[in-house]
């Protein structure tokens, strides 16, 4: 029989985690169990651990020891025009019960079709269709997964025919539905930028009472148009531009749990933990001073 996990949550005194990467498994075994960083935590992406067994669930199942899990999906294709592949489900629904995340989560995003699956999270125009579409799909899934979901705001490059403001369609999506709300506050910039909106109002209005987890992340310039398209590429530093709506949307809401995400150019784990610890003292709305 599989131990049950045993690392309590951090639900209660929100703190900030890390994505947590195969290169970093002995070291972040290491760094949980010393103590040092008290409320740290990882987050993963279920489809990574979909497997029946072999020594990844096995790495995972001795960090959850000594620490909680994020289960980040990115698989579901909740806005897409099919119903959540159930076999996924119940994948995702085994992890879950194995390791006990403290929070689930997926995306405003589809990625599914005609049986054909696109590895990436694909937009959608923010319609009333949409809307009762995914509505039905996050219900079915908090259903088949038992737990509440955290839906994500995406990045957006180029412009669709919205009938619904961003921050409007998620509050009545969670409404709805019953989930709550990841906050990307990167996406949130990377977004205003691509598409002339103001991050500041945005995260000035999102419901505080719906956010459970914000993300952090880096973003680079388009390789061909520079600063006219900015990509949300996770593999840079946090900007500190990103780091001032952290800050104020954590002033205005309350400290949520913060993960930083970082997916390429992956740095050591100590220069990822280094800035981990910016998320950290973020958590109390204070703009941070960031070096240049």
């Amino acid at each position: 029989m599989t131990p049950r996990p045993t690392a309590a949550s951090p639900a209660a005194s929100p703190s900030a985690g890390v994505g947590l990467k195969p290169q970093h498994y002995a070291d972040a075994l290491t760094r949980a169990a010393d103590g040092r960083d008290p409320g740290l935590w990882f987050e993963v992406h279920p489809e990574n651990y979909m497997v029946p067994g072999g020594p990844r669930l096995k790495w995972l199942e001795a960090i959850r020891a000594e620490a909680p899990l994020s289960l980040h999906g990115v698989g579901l294709s909740l806005a897409g025009p099919e119903r959540p592949d159930r076999t996924h489900l119940g994948r995702f629904r085994a992890l879950i019960d194995r390791y006990e995340p403290f929070i689930v989560s997926e995306h405003l995003a589809w990625s599914r079709a005609d049986g054909v699956y696109m590895p990436d999270l694909l937009p959608v125009p923010r319609t009333d269709a949409t809307l009762t579409l995914m509505v039905d799909h996050v219900v079915e899934a908090q259903e088949a997964l038992g737990r509440r979901l955290l839906i994500e705001n995406p990045s957006a490059y180029l412009a669709l025919d919205h009938e619904w403001d961003e921050v409007d369609f998620l509050t009545e999506l969670a409404r709805r539905s019953g989930c709550g709300l990841l906050v990307d506050v990167n996406n949130v910039f990377v977004s205003a930028r691509n598409m002339g909106g103001d991050a500041d109002a945005w995260v000035d209005r999102v419901p505080g009472d719906l956010v459970g987890e914000v993300h952090v992340a880096g973003h680079r310039p388009d390789p061909h148009l520079g600063d006219a398209l900015l990509i949300d590429s996770h593999d840079a530093p946090v900007d500190a531009a990103v780091w001032a709506l952290h800050a104020r949307l954590m002033a205005r809401i309350g400290a949520r749990p913060t993960l930083l995400e970082r997916d390429g150019e992956v740095p050591a784990f100590d220069a990822l933990m280094a800035e981990r610890d910016l998320a950290e003292a973020g958590l109390g709305g204070t703009a941070l001073e960031i070096a240049a």
